[in-house]
């Protein structure tokens, strides 16, 4: 028998125009962030086009998904509205990508990459880096997931204004029950075990955020986002702080 996370990811890469079983991710059921309340929250752009979120780690550094990685990227920060002019507004390009070495596009395992930036941005109230979680959320625990990513599923709709939504670390325990076949450590379920409040395309590689701190970042989902039976998957970077600490300080 294939395993059921296994399968979600074969069909998913077997169609990606389609995106009939499992989907990147986007947010469902948020609102629109307090502006400038996620000054961490970046905006990456392939050829011109919105590609995926990021996080900033410091003036020069942006932490995303590995699955977002892109021959041109540049990193917006400083946004509220993509759409709108922000004197905040800064725009970088990526002088290096480096995805964990052990990333697997299928899995998804290990779905995170550091992004090193060819100039420090300036440090502003509206851009701010974050630190990363020194220890692994407890289940239960308030997070938020912040992006731009679709606010519709299945049928996808980008919203201009950044979103947020507060959603529940869940069990190991209630993670497997979903995904069977899901890699544990490495990846955490989140929701808030109602319908309609996830987040899911478009999203990828943006902030978990629980007590002020980076717990995660979007990774995957199932393409209809929002069903409390299946949560969204994010990459659990308290596995990952010391590799992420150690690539950084090889380009300080």
């Amino acid at each position: 028998m294939v395993p059921l996370l296994a399968l979600l990811l074969l069909l998913w890469d077997a169609d990606p125009a389609r995106a009939s079983v499992i989907n990147e991710e986007k947010i469902i059921g948020g609102q629109a962030c307090i502006p400038f309340s996620q000054p961490w929250q970046a905006a990456l752009f392939a050829s011109r086009r919105f590609h995926c979120g990021g996080v900033l780690l410091s003036d020069q550094w942006v932490l995303t998904a590995a699955h977002c990685t892109h021959w041109n990227l540049q990193v917006v920060l400083g946004k509220h509205n993509l759409r709108r002019l922000e004197l905040s507004k800064q725009i970088v390009r990526v002088k290096q990508q480096i995805p964990h070495p052990n990333y697997n596009h299928r899995t998804k395992s290990n779905d995170l990459m550091l992004l090193y930036l060819q100039r420090p941005v300036k440090l502003t109230s509206q851009v701010q880096p974050i630190q990363l979680a020194k220890d692994c959320a407890r289940p239960g625990t308030s997070c938020v997931v912040s992006g731009w990513g679709s606010v519709s599923s299945p049928f996808v709709k980008y919203p201009a204004i950044l979103q947020c939504l507060t959603i529940k670390i869940y069990s190991d325990k209630e993670c497997i029950a979903a995904y069977p076949d899901i890699k544990i450590p490495g990846m955490i379920c989140a929701g808030n075990y109602q319908n309609e409040a996830d987040s899911c395309q478009g999203d990828s590689g943006g902030p978990l955020v629980c007590n002020g701190v980076l717990e995660g970042l979007v990774s995957w989902g199932i393409e209809h986002c929002g069903l409390a039976r299946y949560p969204g998957v994010y990459t659990s970077l308290c596995h990952y702080r010391t590799w992420i600490l150690n690539e950084m300080k090889k380009n300080p």
